[in-house]
């Protein structure tokens, strides 16, 4: 018979019922159960049982906690106990008791250090699974000690990591840990739980510590594989079975069936807070699964305690309330981590072949770029993956939400080159609607810098020592550097992406939106910057052949001459007080495009007082040569190609009987069809006109 079993369990091909699976796992459990130190036997038969029905449809928590204690209780060889590990694929929850005999079985030292290795990453692997963290709490001390050993070390810092409160820090733990890293070196893991006990108790750790620790090295990534494969798929058979092995199992909640991967974890607390109504009135913790509103949120506030997991707070809205309002830089240090940790797995996974994978990571994505928007905080961990998503990804794969995410990045000197370098070679390699795209994130990228530089002055104080810092820990002339290398990076890609697209109408709107912002930075932002378009943008937008340009290029240079002016009505110590860089150049550059504008839609003389270089000056002898009528008059706002669709709608309704021509508008008539474009919405005509030239001013009045 037992030959018979053998060889039927050597059988791969043909198909086994459920009620064989339930028997052949049963019988390998009790034999699991019941066997003797160091007599494997039969256990590579019953083994090979374990494992197809575990990759397949996952184990339940009373089997878990039977064959971890027997792999870490060293009863079997090493191979065994390894291979006992790597199948334990839940299909549901964990149970906390099998993880807590598990490090009870470490501190007999029975378990060899590379099964010790192999049981810390499987419990960082199926953390978010366990049905309480409450004991492993209590157990920090004894996890604390491991840190000694140079294998189980950066395993050990990403278990404390995630098990760290504040009442964890200690000073003799600190000491350790600078200990340890003055031994090793500036480690990742120890660099990272170093930064999370400073947060909690800055009083105990005084080292300088990078702002941007590197994450977590991936540790479990083939158990989770299995555990989505079997999680995601619908796999509960075994799950509605309470006879196995003769241990009960809780009722489960039943769940749809997804169709997708769930890369973030459910917000959940552990259930010995959910048991009872009376405990929940009697315990300091707010259980998270019942917090639905907002006024949940205001009668608990104190009672609320962040999950060990901290990426299960994308899922609730309320929670990320909760961080925005207390500040907390441990629940973002966490956070942060928990993203980096995420993006680096599935990013690596997501190598094209599966177009399921793709859309989870995506909307993983936006989901992350939501976050950031809501807490107006960005992640430092956002910022490596866009500095390694633009040397990798075309111009198709995620590039809205990279270019979203690159709308965050912090200012800092090294900013062109490890960011812009790359994304000027994707912006030329692209078509003409992906730079309108790039366009646009640089616009928003320069109001999020400006903006983080009014709020610094806003709450700078009068004290001259105080040093003034932004939100992202860079100094105020950093900061304004950084903005200066952005505004020239977005002119220099500009003006050629103008010449390639043969002077697009859609990319220099996008262009000009840009210039917007830029106009306006001292007087809005109070950042003490002015910056004119070059003329490579102003000519272009000058003689464009859309109304909405040659409007956004009259409201630019209506913003640079308020600003201008402002600057000029400063006293000099002022000035230099505040770093002005504005010098006789700049309004020499204002005053011969102000006269060039007005030459072109108002007096008629464009084509001889334009001297620049790459302006419209035309000597008279070849204008002459050209025979084409009143060729003076042919940028004026009558005869423009951008207005004279306006023109001619205004002669309509000035004369609907007759046949006038657009020589007819002039003297009164002049006035009226001024008055006609204000009504149109070209409001930064209007701005521009009514500062430049006086009678349109009067007239008005």
């Amino acid at each position: 018979m037992e030959r018979e079993a053998r060889a039927s369990g050597r059988i791969k091909a043909r198909p086994r019922s459920a009620s064989g699976d339930l028997q052949s796992l049963q019988q390998a459990v009790e034999y699991f159960a019941s066997v003797k130190e160091r007599t494997p036997s039969n256990g590579n038969l019953h083994l090979e049982s374990i494992e197809s029905i575990a990759f397949e449809k996952g184990l339940l928590p009373d089997v878990i906690e039977l064959l971890l204690d027997v792999a870490m209780s060293a009863r079997l060889v090493d191979r065994f106990n390894t291979r006992l590990l790597k199948c334990l694929i839940p299909a549901s929850t964990v149970p906390e008791s099998a993880v807590t005999k598990a490090i009870s079985w470490m501190c007999t030292r029975k378990p060899t250090i590379n099964v010790q290795v192999l049981f810390i990453r499987w419990l960082l692997t199926v953390f978010d699974l366990l049905d309480s963290k409450k004991n492993l709490h209590s157990l920090y001390g004894i996890i604390f000690f491991y840190l000694h050993n140079d294998k189980l070390c950066p395993y050990i810092c990403h278990l404390l990591y995630l098990l760290t409160k504040k009442e964890n820090v200690k000073r003799f733990r600190v000491k350790k840990l600078i200990d340890l890293q003055s031994k090793m070196g500036m480690q990742p893991h120890l660099v990272a739980l170093l930064l999370l006990y400073k947060i909690h108790a800055p009083e105990y750790v005084s080292l300088t510590l990078p702002g941007k620790p590197k994450s977590f090295q991936v540790s479990g990534s083939f158990w989770k594989k299995a555990i989505e494969s079997v999680q995601n798929n619908g796999y509960r058979q075994l799950a509605g079975t309470p006879e196995l092995v003769n241990l009960t199992e809780p009722p489960m909640r039943k769940r749809k069936r997804k169709l997708h991967r769930e890369l973030i974890p459910i917000v959940s607390t552990a259930p010995h807070l959910t048991e009872q109504s009376s405990s929940l009135m009697q315990s300091k913790t707010f259980p998270l699964e019942q917090l639905t509103t907002f006024s949940q949120l205001l009668q608990n506030f104190d009672q609320i305690e962040f999950p060990a997991q901290m990426g299960s707070v994308l899922r609730s809205p309320l929670l990320l309330h909760y961080i925005n309002w207390v500040k907390d830089d441990s629940a973002l240090l966490r956070l942060d981590f928990w993203l980096a940790q995420t993006l680096q797995e599935e990013f690596a996974d997501c190598s094209g072949d599966s177009l399921q994978k793709e859309k989870d990571f995506v909307e993983f994505l936006n989901i992350i770029i939501r976050t950031q928007e809501f807490l107006q905080e960005g992640f430092s961990c956002c910022e490596d993956f866009v500095l390694k998503s633009l040397s990798l990804c075309d111009s198709l794969w995620c590039s809205t939400q990279v270019l979203a995410l690159l709308t965050r990045i912090s200012p800092s000197s090294d900013v062109v080159s490890l960011y812009f370098d790359p994304l000027m070679k994707l912006f030329f390699t692209s078509s003409i609607y992906f730079k309108c795209t790039v366009i646009e994130t640089l616009t928003n990228l320069l109001v999020k810098w400006l903006t983080w530089h009014s709020v610094c002055v806003a709450e700078m104080d009068s004290d001259v020592t105080n040093v003034l810092q932004s939100p992202q820990n860079v100094s105020l002339s950093g900061l304004v550097n950084s903005i200066s290398e952005l505004v020239e990076f977005t002119t220099r890609i500009s003006m050629v992406a103008l010449q390639m697209e043969a002077y697009n109408s859609l990319l220099l709107h996008f262009i000009l939106n840009f210039y917007e912002t830029v106009s306006d930075m001292y007087l809005k932002y109070s950042l003490p910057l002015v910056i004119l378009p070059p003329a490579g943008i102003f000519y272009p937008a000058l003689l464009s052949l859309e109304s909405v340009n040659l409007n956004q290029l009259c409201y630019i240079m209506y913003k640079c001459r308020t600003n201008l002016i402002a600057l000029k009505s400063l006293d000099s110590s002022k000035n230099v007080h505040l770093g002005l860089q504005v010098n006789r150049k700049m309004f020499h550059q204002y005053n011969t495009f102000m006269k060039v504008a007005v030459s072109c839609l108002w007096t008629s003389r464009n084509f001889e007082q334009d001297i620049h270089p790459m302006g419209i000056g035309i000597e008279h002898n070849l204008l002459a040569q050209t025979r084409v009528p009143d060729s003076v008059s042919s940028f004026t706002i009558v005869n423009h190609p951008a207005l004279m669709g306006h023109a001619i709608n205004f002669i309509q309704k000035v004369w609907p009987n007759g046949n006038k021509q657009l020589h007819a508008i002039q003297g009164k008539v002049w006035n009226w069809y001024v008055e006609y474009l204000y009504d149109q919405g070209l409001d930064g005509l209007k701005h521009f006109l009514a500062s430049c030239i006086h009678t349109v001013s009067r007239s008005e009045h």
